[in-house]
């Protein structure tokens, strides 16, 4: 019984860390999620618009691979903020790490809503920081037309 006791108590010390670690991180996570669902969703528009057979096995697959690599982006941020961000007063420096990585993946789900519906856009959303501010390309054809 007294064994049960102490590896509980070790369990809710351990447990306990983490979630004050995962705490500032909740609305990250969040996003993560949101931004994962976002590009499921228009990446299947676009490929039902390229005429693409959907293979639900590999969207599944791919949708759960992102997860596992924003959970591991998220607990790096955490990490590099305990370990650089507090102590050199840096609050927020994961702010800007997962700025970085969900920027792509918002580049992803813009490019697939574009392309599902037809249009030859490129969108960068670095170029918000950029002297440029026009953060939507609109490609042209051959002929010089606009699509």
């Amino acid at each position: 019984m007294d064994e049960r006791n102490v590896i509980n108590g070790v369990g809710a010390v351990v447990l306990s860390e983490f979630i004050d670690f995962l705490y500032p991180l909740r609305f990250f996570l969040l996003a993560a999620v949101v931004l994962v669902l976002v590009d499921l969703r228009f990446g299947i528009e676009a490929a039902k618009f390229r005429k693409e057979k959907i293979r639900k096995s590999r969207a599944g697959r791919r949708t759960i691979n992102k997860m596992v690599d924003y959970l591991c982006w998220i607990l790096l941020a955490g990490a590099l903020d305990k370990a650089f961000g507090i102590p050199f007063d840096i609050p927020l420096l994961p702010a800007l790490v997962l700025l970085v990585v969900y920027g792509f993946e918002i580049n992803s789900c813009y490019g697939n809503y574009f392309e599902a519906h037809g249009k030859k856009v490129k969108v960068n959303v670095f170029k918000l920081f950029a002297k440029k501010t026009d953060i939507i390309e609109v490609e042209e054809k051959k002929d010089g037309k606009c699509e």
